[in-house]
């Protein structure tokens, strides 16, 4: 019966890789005789498992685990339940799988198509990879208004930004562009690339590294801009660090889109909420250092058509540093 069904999986293309003149194929017998050893060197080899019991499909799933893969097992039957249970994400069949099976799982596919667990595995990476690019952002974003706060007094100026002023920026930056960043479509190798390790943290990768060096710079531009509008007597130099650090996050999430590749090959329009929320941040900061009422408010100046453009520059800067960074790392 084994044989017929190893004979039965070639004729239908199932069995397609062949080491010598062997199937890569296992039966429950054969499983039975195995240490968890040389089950474990099996797996790795083997792509059909015939004939198993429920005991067999959990040896299985633990010898897959052992090899440090994530696991997921699909099934519809009351046998399956176990093997389910023990997987790192169990699949249940919605419309033929057993109310035991569906327990058993991590998730139910509601028309028993295969073709919904590709799509629900991109759609949970690009979601996953979009957190991850957030939280980047954000903590890349308030190291940045955190070092001109620390620093500045150092430097011999007042107090750099007004209390309504970061919360402000944090309004703009965390809310609004983040809004938008949450909605970036998935990576060209999204379904190419291995699987994360569970294990792993959200700055992971390079990420820890990448944070750090971009708040860093976005820091040194406040900074820098406000000691040199401070220290040449320019009324704006409070504006100037206000204004550039709103233009410079602008320039941080476009960049920060994808991990490897550059916006220009992404193309602008290809995220149009963000590049809606770009403009509307950058329409809003605009209103208010211009509109009398809400200046006097946040305690801004109005800036010249020079001041404007460094404060461009300024995100222009952060934007060109994040692409040759992914440059050499491409």
């Amino acid at each position: 019966e084994a044989r017929e069904g190893r004979k039965e999986n070639l004729n239908l293309g199932v069995l397609s890789g062949l080491r010598g003149s062997k199937p890569l194929v296992l039966t429950g017998i054969e499983i039975e005789k195995m240490s968890p050893e040389e089950l474990q060197a099996a797996v790795a080899e083997v792509n059909v498992f015939a004939r198993v019991s429920p005991e067999h499909k959990i040896r299985i799933v633990q010898a897959l685990q052992a090899r440090g893969e994530i696991v997921s097992m699909t099934g519809d039957g009351v046998n399956d339940a176990p093997a389910l249970r023990r997987a790192d994400i169990g699949v249940a069949m919605g419309i033929t799988g057993t109310d035991v099976s569906k327990e058993a799982s991590d998730l139910v596919l509601l028309d028993d198509n295969f073709a919904t667990i590709v799509a629900a595995v991109k759609e949970g990476r690009t979601i996953y990879d979009n957190i991850r690019k957030f939280v980047r952002f954000s903590v890349a974003g308030n190291i940045g208004k955190v070092l001109v706060m620390l620093i500045a007094p150092f430097l011999g100026k007042p107090l750099p930004l007004l209390p309504l002023q970061l919360l402000w920026l944090n309004l703009l930056t965390d809310g609004l562009l983040g809004l938008g960043m949450g909605v970036e479509g998935p990576e060209r190798d999204t379904m190419r690339r291995p699987p994360y390790s569970p294990q792993e943290g959200v700055f992971s990768r390079g990420a820890g590294t990448q944070t750090i060096w971009v708040g860093a710079l976005i820091g040194a531009i406040g900074l820098g801009l406000g000691a040199w509008y401070y220290f040449a007597g320019r009324a704006e130099w409070q504006t100037m660090i206000f204004t550039s650090l709103a233009f410079a996050q602008v320039g941080q999430a476009l960049a920060s889109r994808s991990n490897k590749e550059s916006l220009f090959a992404l193309g602008l329009a290809s995220n149009p909420l963000l590049l809606g929320m770009s403009a509307l941040v950058l329409g809003l900061q605009l209103a208010v250092i211009y509109i009398p009422p809400v200046a006097a408010f946040f305690s801004v100046v109005p800036l010249g058509l020079a001041d404007l453009g460094i404060c461009v520059l300024a995100g222009l800067l952060v934007l060109a540093a994040i692409e040759i960074e992914k440059r050499f790392r491409r």
